[in-house]
């Protein structure tokens, strides 16, 4: 490759380093995008990281004898998965399902819970010590931090769990803006337009 050909073999290993903590990088992007069903973003980002790849494997095997360059291969490895990972928690996309399993403080978690305008739905259950509610909520990922703080506080004893859901029926954004096309729908047939 003539473009590497002007890099001192010295400076190859930071190449490698560098590219592949790039390429990793995108690949963890990549993964969460096919998660969330993001095609066109997965399939961008699928691109990008494959021919970086292809550069850092071509400029291995054009320098199989220089071994700091496993090291930095490796190394970079590594790297990109730990930024990846920060990444990813940083974008904090999509959208999550909190399950809470609660004794007798239920009725206030689930009305502080509803005043910090989250979505709530109980169950009852049967647990080791006796009855139980599961509480289940939905909410955007970026509001984790606030529905923990939130069960914490009103139910420490509480115990919950989350995780990743790819695909919401309808979310208080969506919901609103079909009441406020419902709204204009309604007005405008009251105007006679």
């Amino acid at each position: 490759m003539l473009m590497f050909e002007v890099l001192p073999q010295a400076w190859i290993p930071l190449f490698i380093f560098l590219a592949r903590i790039l390429d990793v990088s995108i690949g963890t992007l990549r993964i969460m995008f096919v998660s969330k069903g993001l095609r066109g973003k997965a399939t961008f980002l699928g691109f990008i990281e494959v021919l970086i790849w292809i550069i850092v494997v071509a400029q291995i095997f054009q320098n199989l004898d220089n071994w700091l360059n496993y090291i930095a291969y490796a190394g970079g490895f590594a790297t990109g998965t730990y930024i990846g990972m920060y990444i990813e928690e940083k974008m904090k996309m999509g959208v999550q399902i909190f399950r809470i399993i609660v004794g007798q403080e239920s009725a206030e978690l689930s009305e502080k819970l509803m005043e910090a305008n989250f979505r709530v739905t109980e169950v009852d259950g049967k647990g080791k010590y006796g009855t139980v509610k599961v509480i289940f909520s939905v909410a955007r990922r970026k509001r984790w931090q606030e529905l923990a703080d939130i069960v914490n506080t009103h139910a420490p004893n509480a115990f919950y769990s989350v995780e990743d859901v790819k695909h919401v029926s309808l979310m208080e954004e969506k919901i609103h803006l079909q009441k406020q096309n419902l709204i204009s729908r309604i007005l405008k047939l009251k105007k006679g337009i």
